[in-house]
């Protein structure tokens, strides 16, 4: 598989939060901002039960490089 295209879902069945790893420039506002979601030092580094969905959705939305992108699930992802 091309490593430019991985694309990771994590869901908690209301939002589902996608990860383009190849678009990450690692500005660390995710988890520094949520650190209960979003943790780089384990794996799997989102771990989407740790904040209510708004909450979730908010600290994506500050993603500056769109690496980070969510989808309310009764949507389709756009």
């Amino acid at each position: 598989m091309d490593a430019n295209n991985i694309t990771k879902h994590y869901t908690n069945g209301d939002i589902t939060v996608v990860w383009k790893p190849s678009l990450c420039i690692h500005s660390k506002k995710c988890w520094t901002g949520l650190p209960e979601v979003f943790d780089p030092r384990i794996k799997p580094w989102v771990k989407i039960e740790g904040a209510p969905s708004d909450a979730i959705a908010e600290q994506v939305g500050k993603c500056p490089s769109g690496a980070l992108s969510w989808f309310r699930n009764e949507e389709k992802e756009g």
